[in-house]
């Protein structure tokens, strides 16, 4: 008999609660076209299971990235169990074997390394099992879909938001994780941004530094932003603007830059409008964050889900979720993809943005700020409605 989320949630607690890969003795796998007949009608009416393998819990968003796709899998009477592999990329592919030996019918993967990850598409596809790579895209293999924001307008985004406000001067580019393929995209983009600045208006942009770093780490980002504070100084530079991958990396960079005194004199940009991110920008010390609406990724992730492991192509499935196909190669294949639009979120449309689709509370976004305690109206814009849940 196939083993379901329930069977196999009872046998990998330590899988689907902290990402631990267990022992799975006694699960049972499925069993011989022998068997019962009773038991094939069963396994004919069991729902079709998605593996789902993170790369890190850390980010505050990917509680609401499991939350939103495992929702939309069971409207389409589908189940999901998760792993998390806690930034170990042979963890996440031991994790994808053991999901495949007891009958997953669909990975969904957030990988952490773009090149080893393509070991769990090997894998699934010795037993027939498609792969959607989610947010994240694997490399040099045979991926069969591949879901995100476009990466390159989101690192374009950051870059002009922080352009708007330092329309010249010396910039620093904070990379992400040099291992993701998504660090790539967006300082791709921001450098789009910035030559789009430079032809326009006449002005330069001198780039200090334009590091990358090990992973998406806050304090990693602090270290390297306060090394680089302390070696500018010393050389008699001013730093205008540190263009930040995402918030996390921000916060770090902001942590740095208030060491200095410099916090909220220093434009930053980040991603992903976390709650802290948004407070900070509210508050004046981060420029801009790009908010990219989870539900609608993570919703559109599991119904692609679900469709791939019915064997529907994704040309169909893109054309019956209503979005434009496109292809990104991933050094072996033009990979089929479905790209989100990301929102450019900065104070004056905090309220329009993230408030309004729900993705925080405007309470906890103003906290800090005594004016909003109370729900006092801020410099004349009118407060707006939320949809949808709040934190």
């Amino acid at each position: 008999m196939k083993v379901t989320a329930k069977t196999l949630g009872a046998c990998l607690a330590g899988i689907i609660v902290t990402g631990v890969a267990l022992s799975l003795a006694g699960c049972g796998g499925k069993k011989s076209a022998a068997e019962a007949p009773a038991e094939a009608a069963a396994t004919a009416a069991d729902p079709i299971l998605i593996g789902l393998l993170l790369e890190t819990y850390d980010v505050a968003r990917w509680a609401r990235d499991e939350q939103y796709l495992s929702e939309a899998a069971r409207a389409s009477g589908a189940e999901v169990v998760r792993a998390v592999a806690n930034g170990d990329q042979d963890k996440q592919n031991q994790q994808a074997d053991t999901f495949l030996t007891k009958g997953a019918d669909v990975l969904v993967v957030v990988p952490k390394n773009l090149k080893t990850a393509a070991r769990i598409v090997k894998s699934a596809h010795e037993k027939s099992v498609p792969v959607l790579a989610y947010d994240r895209l694997i490399r040099n293999c045979d991926l069969d879909m591949y879901i995100t924001f476009d990466n390159e307008q989101v690192g374009y985004l950051q870059a002009k938001g922080v352009l708007e406000k330092v329309p010249q001067g010396n910039f620093i580019l904070l990379g992400g994780a040099a291992s993701d393929n998504n660090a790539a995209l967006l300082r791709k983009g921001q450098l789009k941004a910035i030559a789009e600045h430079e032809a326009a208006t006449g002005n330069k942009i001198n780039v200090l530094d334009d590091p990358f770093l090990d992973n998406w780490d806050k304090e990693e980002a602090r270290r390297k932003i306060s090394n680089m504070l302390t070696r500018f100084k010393a050389e008699d530079k001013n730093v205008d603007a540190i263009v930040a991958s995402n918030d996390g990396t921000a916060g770090g960079a902001i942590a740095a830059l208030k060491a200095e005194g410099l916090d909220g004199k220093v434009a930053v940009s980040g991603q992903d409008a976390e709650l802290g991110a948004c407070q900070r920008v509210v508050e004046g010390t981060q420029t801009v964050t790009v908010y990219k609406p989870v539900r609608l990724l993570a919703g559109a992730a599991g119904e692609i889900a679900v469709r791939l492991a019915k064997g529907e192509t994704p040309e169909s499935i893109a054309e019956a979720l209503g979005y434009a196909l496109q292809h990104l190669n991933n050094g072996t294949k033009d990979v089929p993809s479905i790209y989100l639009e990301p929102v450019f979120v900065t104070k004056e449309n905090m309220r329009e943005t993230v408030v309004k689709d729900g993705w925080h509370p405007e309470e906890k976004i103003y906290a800090n700020l005594p004016a909003q305690s109370g729900g006092a109206v801020e410099a004349g814009v009118p407060k707006v409605g939320r949809a949808g849940a709040g934190e």
